[in-house]
């Protein structure tokens, strides 16, 4: 997705002065579209995460909007703090963008993977988070975090484009829901592809199948997604997050607070570690379960539940 939100940034750029975009000392190869683009609002702060979000929040409150581009533990975790004390608290439009969520820089290890990102920054005051799931998305998610010019996290990873039909409700999008489905499947990011790669092996299962995905946090279930968990009440969660404050545990509380009650419900996660080795993104996904083959699997489990 970096290439697609490079261009969205340098299209919205030539239209709005108050831009302004702050890298990590990341992004070569990517970015120097932007950088020739921008110009001084182009601004390198260095391997300095917490001070460019401090820098951020003073130049968002002399009237700007700021992009701060990292890979995405990087501009999660290391400022935090700076986060939430100089931009959340003042509501002041300051945008963390996190490259590679969850295990997307596979083989170099903990260190560069973000399996608690959600959980951080999704239940700071005044903030947006948003994790778009396909390559298309990604230039509406970035004009609407402008426009909305809240603190805002986005996620990124690696992506396709949408399938045909799909379409938006509330904070989700519905990417497929047949007739005569019996399972819901809610998806965190770019990991639906899995889930659709899992449903491809078997057309049958296919057609049983809801699948849905969180595009935005704070969660809003609408009326026509209530209608449609009623009917299909089983209810599976895929997620390259870990359990706590991830999408399975904010959708359980929307769920309770909407009186739905899943016939069955399964959470599919991010492990960690369990075998305290490190591999590619495809390796972590297999050991948690999250590959196209373990998720089919899971599918039918849950059938016999459900």
């Amino acid at each position: 997705m970096r290439k697609e939100f490079s261009t969205a940034i340098e299209q919205l750029a030539k239209e709005d002065e108050s831009i302004v975009f702050i890298t990590g000392d990341l992004g070569y190869s990517a970015l120097e579209n932007l950088r020739d683009t921008m110009g001084k609002r182009f601004i390198n702060a260095g391997v300095a995460e917490q001070n460019m979000v401090g820098v951020a929040a003073g130049i968002a409150h002399k009237g700007y909007k700021v992009f701060c581009y990292s890979i995405a533990p990087f501009v999660v975790y290391r400022c935090l703090e700076q986060f939430r004390n100089d931009a959340c608290f003042n509501n002041l439009p300051v945008f963390l963008v996190g490259n590679g969520g969850g295990y997307g820089y596979g083989i170099m290890g903990s260190s560069h993977h973000t399996l608690e990102d959600l959980a951080c920054l999704s239940g700071l005051q005044n903030v947006n988070v948003w994790t778009p799931a396909f390559l298309d998305e990604v230039d509406p998610v970035v004009r609407n975090i402008v426009n909305n010019a809240n603190p805002t996290y986005l996620r990124l990873g690696n992506s396709r484009i949408s399938p045909e039909n799909t379409y938006q409700t509330g904070s989700f999008k519905v990417i497929q829901a047949p007739e005569n489905a019996e399972i819901t499947i809610f998806a965190l990011g770019p990991i639906v592809g899995n889930v659709l790669s899992a449903l491809a092996q078997s057309a049958e299962l296919a057609e049983k199948v809801n699948v849905v995905t969180a595009l935005q946090f704070p969660l809003q279930i609408t009326d026509e997604l209530v209608t449609m968990l009623r009917k299909a009440s089983a209810v599976m969660v895929v997620e390259e997050h870990g359990t706590t404050g991830g999408l399975a545990q904010q959708l359980s509380v929307q769920f309770l607070e909407k009186g739905i009650f899943p016939s069955a419900f399964k959470s599919i996660k991010a492990e960690g570690y369990p075998n305290s080795r490190y591999g590619s993104q495809a390796y972590h996904q297999k050991i948690s379960g999250l590959d196209a083959d373990s998720i089919l699997s899971s599918i039918g489990q849950l059938m016999v539940l459900e």
